[in-house]
């Protein structure tokens, strides 16, 4: 009898002491946890930060580029030594603008390595002007009568963005089939903003993602296509690829500060429907993994049992 109750006293010490050792465990890998926590906060945090500067860099190289013009279609050779000079000369003739004071440009050149093969595509040209107006003026007239041509090729020009914002930009344009099957208005503006009008309701997008989701929401909803405003896009392919406004009054200055400020809260926005699922499963991940572990470990002894 004796020798049983020893036994049992010795076992229930046991599992006190094992009991004891679990807690401890417990106890650290919630300090943990607070710990990765904390880390997660901080890191979501510098995410949006650098999402912020990135779209303000984005906007400082867009507004950098403001004076420059991309020619597209002009042959290689075609401009002979002095590319300024042969600007100069055919961007009076194909655009059809008497330029007061006459044209001036800071550089020209074109973009790429030389091609020695005539049958490939020519290189673009870039041409950053001397004076603001005058691309403006180039552009606006490329926007209603281009492209134009020389001798037996198609010339455009277009505006020179950013890389950010032309990726932006092909993104808002391959959601145009969709657009057009739910019978809206649309029209895409400087630098990346789409203009959508559903059931004469207007709204702004700044990032192809948030559009792409209300296309979402309204792919069950019934159109009504008697209503005038929802017939059909409103606006055309301009040289660039993208859609230009048929009227004046949606025209304004290529950037805006609330532009700026509303595409960062978007792109923070996405960034944190996206990252929250991704940061939930790491932390999932490493609290196995810390469990797994501290089960390989020995028990660890407490300095005092409890009652």
């Amino acid at each position: 009898m004796d020798a049983s109750l020893s036994s049992l006293t010795l076992e229930t010490k046991s599992m006190r002491s094992d009991i004891a050792g679990f807690q401890t465990r417990v106890t650290g890998l919630e300090h943990r946890m607070g710990s990765l926590e904390t880390q997660v906060t901080t890191y979501r945090d510098r995410d949006q930060v650098l999402l912020y500067l990135r779209s303000k860099l984005t906007d400082l190289e867009d507004r950098s580029r403001r004076d420059n013009i991309r020619l597209l279609g002009i042959p290689e050779h075609e401009e002979g030594t002095d590319m300024q000079a042969f600007l100069g000369s055919i961007l009076p003739k194909l655009t059809s603008l008497d330029f007061d004071p006459p044209l001036e440009f800071q550089r020209a050149h074109r973009v790429g390595p030389k091609r020695s093969d005539t049958s490939l595509r020519p290189r673009p040209i870039i041409a950053c002007l001397l004076r603001h107006n005058h691309a403006r003026q180039i552009l606006q007239r490329a926007r209603k009568q281009g492209p134009f041509r020389i001798g037996q090729h198609d010339i455009r020009i277009t505006a020179d963005y950013s890389k950010d914002t032309n990726e932006q930009r092909k993104a808002f344009l391959a959601l145009r089939p969709r657009l057009r099957q739910l019978g809206m208005k649309f029209g895409l503006f400087d630098p990346a903003r789409m203009w959508v009008t559903n059931n004469s309701i207007s709204k702004d997008f700044y990032n192809p993602d948030e559009l792409s989701l209300f296309l979402d929401s309204l792919q069950h909803q019934p159109m009504d296509y008697t209503n005038p405003d929802c017939s059909q896009d409103t606006g055309r392919e301009n040289e660039g690829g993208g859609l230009l406004p048929l009227g004046p009054e949606k025209e304004g200055p290529l950037h805006h500060d609330a532009d700026l400020n509303q595409r960062g809260r978007d792109a923070e926005r996405l960034a944190r429907l996206h990252d929250d699922r991704g940061q939930v499963l790491h932390a999932v991940a490493t609290y196995t993994q810390l469990s797994e572990r501290d089960k390989s470990r020995s028990p660890l002894k407490p300095t005092t049992v409890p009652p």
